[in-house]
């Protein structure tokens, strides 16, 4: 039964005035926002604790098959307004708040976002997570419980500095610890046999304890979890080391998402950390399926367990160790239930993303895991050796190549199902990537484009504009985005544009404020908001922007006619670089550099600023990507795999300037060539450059005016506050090698940006197009990819 706390906003007042009195001893005029915070959120968890039981018990009554997904990140951000919307009770509390003296948005602000993801493939997971409590979907997420997260993003003298983000430093109130469903994971020691039995003898055991987060579901009274690992002390200690040594080494596996890998010991954190992730999350899937149905036979039947990229990969072959070591099974049936069991999500195509394991690393680490990777190599190369196929196919294949591990083709060989994220990113799998898999596995491969889930990035994050789009559809949207669709009739209404501008300029006057008060730069809100935030990566080409900026600065400086003309245009940048990525970082430092110039140029910046926001992550982008006009989607065609921050922007309305690359092929489709600004090299020419290897950049600076000029003002003091050799790195790259086509693409994508400062001007069309993109994207709602995932994947459907 339901807790009454939120049955009216006078029995809220009265219940949380008690509770916040009777946890920290003192009267609630009294308290702190960190405490009111805290109160809330443990009625919060009151409320829904009886939708949570109930949810499991559903699950238990009905059978219901169940999806697992795992993924070495979930950037979930803020739930304080996400559970209170998705309970229904949001309201309540706001009346409450104000009854008592204060702001509930004041509380809400006063969250942490967990320290649990960085870029898209974590927001993408926790979208899906959202959708599939919102529809109905059981199942849960898995991921370690990182205690400082990635890292928290300072900007000193225009250098990223990396620090730990310390969000769990007072406690985690969504949080759940079961300490009862702990498990002990095994690294090192070694294989023997006696009486020709295997015995695998571990060198050091670590206790991963599970926290259980709840994701509640849209108003639906149903609640999956997220469920994530904590690396604490087993109680058999190591022999061979101290037990500082052993606990100062294990704090590590769960201590910051994607450590520096370019030492050995990284590499090998980071392969602990996998390791550990895909261990304890199996080991407890598989203790309770034994548990209901007392065998493992009707295991693929009851559970599917999906692989977010190839992270968690060695969940295949902890799988067979469990089945063969534990059960006792045969390798044949328990290879058909591996087969039957996993589904693989392909997430890109750079060489240096599909992850690949020195032997050297994994087999000390985990001598009977690789043993099981051997002898799934060994079949596998023994199966094409008797379907006649040649040696240089089968060791392009194979798993174990050049004394390395290859993630993705363990993940293709292992999976009943591959799916890519976007229709050009599976085509490019099936036809150039992975054409040899594709011919082995003709049913295999299959595409599920990636979704964002409306709930947070229109209805909580765009109010005003979500209210605009029910006052004339209606609200049926809400539960059902592809309806948004019926917006489009009203995009050429004179009356809608001005209302949608207005929209729009409220929420830049609302992000101006912010830059303001936390950077001391003015920015105008009636200046194009043309925004790129990101990972910071070459693909992804924040160096092209930066580039142009510097191109359209010099214009102004050296034309009054082109500043006469010119739309005052200000460029937001937003993104985190590897802590070892020195190029990316190097990227930030000239992006900042740029800012500095053309910021402090009183003859020039009424009509250009450069902003780089300090720390983005999905509180910051919840007020940045409402306040775009302009969506940056300029990766290299081919490199993208999806994209999902081009979806958050096209849902508020914001017109794509981008590359026919990932999904910005199908925005392009949907909304039409007159309602997005696509630009440069496609797909197939980007592959032919790269087969042909005929692109020679130095041809480039050698004989374009604009390019030479521009390069030349990265080495010849044009930057007067940093030393003239401080950007020569970035200058010798894209003089020598530009792998991926920034001077290629440069003149095209100047001429693109040229469109869009003219047709801002046109501020009918523009609202025009800025509404059709709304009422297109209801294709791209993580609603729709969860049901695509669940009819041609993982076989499963809503409850009802």
């Amino acid at each position: 039964m339901k807790s009454n706390i939120f049955s009216s906003s006078k029995q809220f007042e009265k219940v949380f005035k008690e509770r916040l009195r009777k946890t920290y001893f003192k009267e609630i005029e009294d308290s702190t926002i960190r405490e009111r915070y805290y109160v809330l959120g443990m009625l919060v968890k009151e409320e829904m604790a009886d939708d949570w039981i109930q949810s499991k018990k559903l699950i238990d009554k009905n059978k219901a098959k169940q999806v697992h997904y795992f993924s070495m990140e979930f950037l979930l951000g803020r739930l304080i307004t996400n559970n209170l919307i998705n309970l229904g009770i949001r309201d309540v509390a706001e009346e409450g708040f104000k009854s008592l003296g204060f702001d509930l948005n004041e509380v809400e602000d006063y969250e942490s976002d967990p320290g649990l993801g960085n870029g898209g493939l974590g927001r993408l997971a926790a979208c899906f997570l959202d959708s599939m409590a919102s529809l109905k979907i059981p199942g849960a997420g898995n991921c370690i419980r990182y205690r400082y997260g990635l890292f928290k993003q300072r900007i000193k003298n225009g250098y990223q500095e990396e620090r730990p983000d310390n969000w769990l430093n007072g406690g985690y109130v969504w949080e759940v610890r079961k300490t009862e469903e702990s498990e002990s994971i095994p690294f090192y020691g070694h294989v023997e046999y006696k009486d020709n039995e295997m015995v695998y003898k571990p060198g050091e055991y670590i206790r991963a304890v599970p926290y259980d987060i709840p994701i509640i579901g849209n108003q639906n009274d149903f609640v999956n979890h997220l469920r994530i690992w904590n690396a604490e002390p087993d109680k058999r200690y190591p022999e061979y080391k101290s037990a500082f040594e052993y606990e100062t080494e294990l704090e590590q596996i769960s201590g910051f998402l994607y450590p520096d890998d370019s030492t050995h010991e990284g590499k090998t954190l980071r392969l602990k950390q996998q390791y550990f992730l895909s261990a304890a999350g199996l080991k407890s899937i598989i203790k309770k399926h034994i548990a209901k149905y007392h065998t493992m036979d009707n295991f693929a039947d009851k559970n599917v367990i999906h692989i977010n990229d190839t992270h968690p990969a060695l969940l295949i072959p902890e799988m067979m160790r469990i089945l063969l070591d534990e059960e006792k099974m045969s390798w044949d049936k328990a290879w058909k239930i591996v087969n039957q069991s996993f589904a693989y999500t392909n997430h890109t195509i750079l060489a240096e993303a599909l992850e690949k394991w020195s032997v050297n690393i994994i087999q000390p680490l985990l001598p009977r895991v690789f043993q099981l990777i051997e002898e799934i190599d060994r079949r596998f190369v023994e199966q094409l050796n008797e379907e006649g196929k040649d040696i240089d196919l089968i060791n392009d294949l194979r798993i174990i190549n050049h004394n390395e591990v290859r993630m993705a083709h363990l993940c293709i060989i292992s999976s009943f199902s591959v799916n890519g994220v976007a229709k050009l990113h599976t085509d490019i799998l099936k036809h150039i990537e992975m054409k040899d898999f594709n011919q082995l596995y003709p049913n295999k491969f299959v595409n599920i484009t990636n979704g964002i889930t409306h709930r947070r990035w229109l209805l909580h994050s765009n109010k005003e504009l979500s209210q605009f789009i029910s006052d004339r559809i209606g609200d049926s949207y809400k539960s059902n985005p592809s309806e948004l669709n019926q917006l489009e009739s009203y995009a050429q209404d004179s009356d809608s544009q001005k209302a949608f501008m207005a929209i729009k300029k409220t929420k830049k006057k609302a992000l101006a404020k912010r830059i303001y008060d936390e950077q001391g730069i003015e920015i105008d809100p009636d200046s194009i908001f043309d925004i790129q935030v990101k990972r910071l990566h070459e693909y992804k080409r924040q160096l092209m922007n930066a580039l142009h900026i510097m191109h359209i600065y010099n214009q102004l400086k050296s034309s009054q006619a082109f500043r006469d003309n010119y739309q005052p245009h200000t460029y937001i940048f937003g993104a985190k670089a590897a802590g070892s990525y020195h190029f990316a970082k190097k990227i930030i430092k000239l992006i900042n550099t740029i800012a500095n110039k053309v910021n402090n140029d009183e003859e020039t910046n009424k009509y250009l600023k450069v902003i780089f926001v300090e720390n983005y992550n999905v509180s910051y982008a919840e007020m940045i990507i409402p306040a775009a006009d302009v969506s940056e989607q300029i990766s290299t065609a081919s490199k993208e795999a999806s994209g999902t921050g081009n979806m958050k922007f096209m849902m508020n309305g914001s017109i794509t300037l981008g590359t026919l690359d990932g999904a910005n092929v199908e925005i392009k489709d949907l909304v039409g060539e007159d309602s997005i600004f696509i630009f440069g090299l496609d797909a197939d020419e980007v592959n032919q450059l790269n087969a042909h290897r005929k692109y020679n950049p130095r041809t480039l600076f050698e004989t374009d005016q604009v390019i030479n000029g521009l390069l030349k003002q990265l080495v010849n003091g044009f930057f007067d506050s940093v030393d003239r050799e401080e950007f020569r790195d970035i200058y010798e790259n894209l003089v020598n090698k530009d792998n991926f086509y920034v001077l290629k693409d440069f003149h095209a994508y100047s001429k693109a940006s040229e469109l869009v400062n003219e047709a801002y001007k046109d501020t009918s069309n523009w609202a025009k197009m800025a509404i059709v993109n709304i009422a297109k994207s209801g294709h791209f709602s993580s609603d729709r990819s969860i049901k695509d995932y669940g009819d041609k994947i993982w076989d499963i459907s809503p409850l009802d």
